[in-house]
């Protein structure tokens, strides 16, 4: 039975693009980094043999381009596969201590924190050249803008700069420097530094050292690329990632928890085919339980058949709402419920009433519908009730039809309702076939009210007579019910319980 709007909904399942789609993305993507490579060697020449200023700024915006888009690939390529494996964390990614420098206070609050400053690529790269002969130290305005920093105040020298890095972030710095002065070395290392305002930036340097005409180092010069805004992406990115995996972690807890009380709730020989029959000799028992198709949660769904120490049997079927270890617990304390009072020698509209009552007044209120019945060997006659069920189906002769169903609103609904019961007498080999709403496919609602009017459900299980009149035992029946509905798309789990009464 669906749920109320206050029950427990499962959410529904997200959708992923086209593969087609992303394939096609991936493909332009190399296209368009193949190109930008062939304009890096087409236009900047031979860069090492050259001091051209402009021709190492082109080299430089050819590596971000080639650096963008190897990013993007990456990220194509994990949206293709779905879910990605952990990614190596980016340098300087480990929380922070403290910084070198007077602004400590303000940064360790507020790691790249901050206005987001959403420019264009070049407002966020800027170029700076340290000159190891003058010590004169150039900057362009763009890298000024990135540290925060006045012009007026002039570039950071290399021995000013380790002061604005994280303390843990210093020994990359200088791993960088030292490299490319001494070993002449490219620079390609990310650390992050703390502005004047306080606010933390993630910086990536690229560059490589200027050599004399006697081969010493004369300078180094570089391309400082702000990558805050790319980091605090990877860091979402990360963070919905090991969210979604702790849901899936969660659900699967739940649903192995749901399953394993399901089956230690349930009668033992439930499932197709299961392997014995014959709770009482009176009744061939046979039963079967549907999965939703649009839920991975276990429903509350139930079924039961108990011989009562008079001999007779009791016969039950019925529907929480919600789904989960919730439900399969409220199934629990309900089918205790109903053996104890159903032993105790409590009639079956009684019985409703009080599991009614039990409802209403538990911990999680929740509502059912159930069907009950007691069914006598000696007279071959069912007392039953119903609580907003679909009725028992009787099959008889190569025919069936729905049971006239007794006055009996929904479990939980309405405290102190009355449940009034009906008597059916039944003959040998009739077949009695108890389910719940579920079987219905998507889109078709139930009409308890008139047992079978509306109930999709219903109607295709009686049109199974002739299969049926055929069937050798009630565990053939089961098989054929599961034929004609285990592959259909149901919006709600479902059970049938299957009686034969002996010859």
């Amino acid at each position: 039975m669906p749920p109320p709007r206050s029950a427990d909904h499962s959410a529904a399942q997200p959708s992923h693009p086209p593969r087609d789609t992303v394939d096609a993305l991936i493909s332009q993507t190399r296209r368009l980094r193949g190109g930008v490579a062939a304009v890096r060697r087409d236009t900047t020449g031979d860069i090492d043999r050259t001091d051209d200023p402009q021709q190492r700024w082109q080299r430089a915006l050819c590596d971000l381009a080639v650096h963008q888009l190897d990013d993007l690939g990456r990220h194509l390529d994990q949206l293709r596969e779905g879910l990605p494996a952990d990614p190596p964390p980016p340098p300087g990614s480990a929380p922070a201590h403290a910084p070198a420098h007077a602004h400590a206070p303000a940064a360790a609050s507020a790691p790249d924190a901050g206005p987001r400053e959403r420019g264009s690529l070049l407002s966020r790269v800027g170029s700076a050249e340290w000159n190891l002969l003058t010590d004169a130290v150039t900057w362009s305005d763009e890298l000024f803008q990135i540290f925060g920093r006045a012009p007026e105040d002039g570039g950071l020298t290399l021995d000013e700069l380790p002061s604005w890095v994280f303390s843990e972030d210093q020994p990359i710095l200088t791993a960088l420097v030292t490299d490319c002065l001494v070993d002449g070395k490219p620079i390609d290392g990310e650390f992050r530094v703390v502005r004047p305002d306080g606010v933390v930036r993630t910086v990536h340097m690229s560059g490589e050292p200027v050599l004399d005409e006697d081969g010493g180092t004369a300078s180094m010069w570089a391309v400082l690329r702000d990558v805050s805004e790319l980091r605090r992406g990877e860091r979402a990115v990360r963070e919905a990632r090991d969210s979604v995996r702790r849901r899936r972690d969660i659900a699967r807890t739940e649903r192995r928890v749901a399953v394993e009380l399901q089956e230690a709730v349930l009668p033992v020989w439930r499932g197709s085919p299961p392997p014995s029959r014959g709770v009482t000799a009176a009744l061939d028992l046979a039963a079967h339980y549907f999965p939703s198709s649009s839920s991975a949660q276990i429903g509350g769904d139930w079924y039961d058949a108990l011989e009562l120490p008079d001999g007779r049997t009791l016969l039950s079927v019925g529907d929480l709402t919600g789904h989960g270890v919730a439900a399969t617990s409220g199934v629990a304390t309900l089918l205790g419920a109903v053996r104890g009072m159903a032993v105790a020698g409590l009639e079956p509209g009684a019985l409703m009433g009080c599991l009614s009552q039990l409802l209403d007044t538990s911990a999680q209120p929740a509502l059912g519908s159930a069907v009950c019945g007691r069914y006598d060997p000696a007279t071959r006659t069912l007392l039953w009730a119903q609580a907003a069920h679909p009725a028992p189906l009787l099959f008889r002769g190569g025919t069936g039809r729905a049971l006239q169903p007794p006055d009996g609103v929904l479990l939980g609904a309405t405290p102190g309702a009355p449940y009034a019961q009906a008597v059916e007498r039944l003959e040998p080999g009739d077949l009695l076939v108890l389910h719940t709403g579920g079987l219905r496919p998507f889109s078709t609602h139930t009409d308890t009210a008139t047992g079978t009017s509306g109930d999709a459900g219903a109607e295709r299980l009686l049109g199974l007579a002739p299969r049926f009149a055929t069937a050798r035992s009630a565990q053939e029946c089961v098989r054929a019910v599961v034929e004609a509905f285990d592959d259909e798309r149901r919006e709600d789990d479902a059970c049938v319980l299957i009686a034969r009464v002996a010859p």
